[in-house]
């Protein structure tokens, strides 16, 4: 980020990352965190973690997913402390270059010693626009982590029901009731409202052998937004795989070994028309598909007849309400959709985006909750203005 301090700059990615774990880490509060790391002292772990606590998190359901964020983004540490320890207000955030000499500050000084916040974290705002197919164990262990804490939210549907409201229709049958409960008396007019429900999400996961450095990753973030509920998760390669049994699993790694055992097409060859259909004709035409946001995380190749593919994408875009394409490659400079298999898709595509990279998967997420591809940054717009109101300070 140009003209943004490195520090703030790792905060910013702090902040998307709890977002991207469902918490509403708007700009106020980030700029409440930014005044209480003024206060406190960003170079101890404690102080941001307590800071961040009280002011980026809006209720109890929260504080998990909070802390599961933090430990993921700062690297694993001891438990913090009870309380925020009090101390003189440093300077704005100046991360300590890693070349400072051994004597640059004086014993007793008060300054706290080791890496700052921006040191700790900055490896985490790097691999979050990392490609996973070029990330060494450690780093994909890191970015397991950060997966770990991610939600998947669908865009929202009014339903037929309705449920009492302040605002709304006259809800003439409770209208009647209350009149009458009152002997004819003048009562206050009774109303509802449409229930709104999450669209159900599926995720068809290929797992074939072009696709094999990023599978790991997109069925671990499967894993993440199968938690959510109202979620299924397919594998397709050679074989079509109904695998969200299996990634109910509340811990990640087991529920990666019950995929893999469930799975006999590992690495294998694609057939994305032939497994289209087969998923329509036996769950999609009967419900699975209607209405709901259809995820295909694939490459697009294709070893069958593309005519087919075609022909069940325009099936599969006549039941959804929405269908995206993730593919990793489309990152790639250079890239263009010259596949057969992907070229066929992408009439009855509604929105096609890159998965290659955790920030990708976030933008991505930001799309199946309603975002338009072209414009999913309108999500990150609030901590673009926290940027440049950083750049006057």
């Amino acid at each position: 980020m140009r003209g943004v301090p490195a520090a703030d700059a790792v905060l910013l990615g702090f902040a998307r990352a709890l977002r991207a774990a469902g918490i509403d880490a708007s700009a106020d509060r980030l700029q409440a965190f930014w005044r209480a790391l003024d206060t406190l002292r960003p170079g101890v772990r404690a102080d941001v973690y307590w800071a961040g606590r009280l002011t980026l998190c809006g209720g109890r359901d929260d504080l998990e997913r909070y802390d599961r964020v933090f430990a993921a983004y700062f690297g694993p540490g001891g438990e913090p402390a009870r309380r925020p320890l009090r101390a003189a207000p440093p300077p704005r955030l100046r991360p300590l270059p890693r070349d400072a000499p051994a004597g640059a500050r004086a014993p007793g000084d008060g300054t706290p010693e080791g890496p700052p916040t921006a040191t700790l974290a900055s490896s985490a705002e790097v691999l979050r626009h990392r490609d996973v197919a070029g990330l060494d164990a450690a780093e994909r262990a890191q970015l397991d982590r950060l997966l770990a804490a991610f939600a998947l939210r669908a865009q929202t549907r009014r339903t037929a029901r309705r449920r009492p409201a302040r605002r709304g229709d006259v809800d003439p049958r409770r209208t009647v009731r209350e009149l009458l409960r009152r002997g004819g008396e003048p009562a206050r007019l009774r109303r509802h409202a449409r229930v709104e429900r999450p669209r159900r999400v599926v995720l068809l996961v290929d797992v074939s052998g072009s696709m094999a450095p990023y599978a790991d990753a997109l069925l671990r973030f499967a894993h993440a937004a199968a938690r959510g509920g109202r979620t299924e998760v397919f594998t397709i390669g050679t074989r079509l795989t109904r695998v969200t049994r299996e990634l109910a699993h509340r811990d990640p790694d087991l529920a990666m070994a019950a995929v893999a055992d469930a799975v006999p097409d590992w690495r294998g060859g694609t057939r994305l028309g032939q497994l289209l259909r087969e998923f329509l004709n036996r769950w999609g035409q009967r419900g699975m598909a209607r209405g709901a946001v259809v995820v295909l995380l694939s490459d697009g190749w294709e070893r069958g007849d593309p005519e087919l593919l075609g022909a069940q994408m325009r099936r599969l875009h006549g039941l959804a309400h929405r269908v995206v394409w993730a593919n990793p490659r489309k990152a790639r400079p250079g890239y263009a959709p010259l596949a057969a298999g992907m070229a066929a898709a992408l009439p009855s595509v509604d929105a096609f985006v890159e998965g290659h990279s955790l920030a990708a998967l976030e933008r991505l997420a930001a799309v199946v909750r309603g975002a338009e591809a072209a414009s999913v940054e309108v999500a990150y717009a609030e901590l673009a203005q926290v940027e440049r109101d950083s750049e006057r300070v």
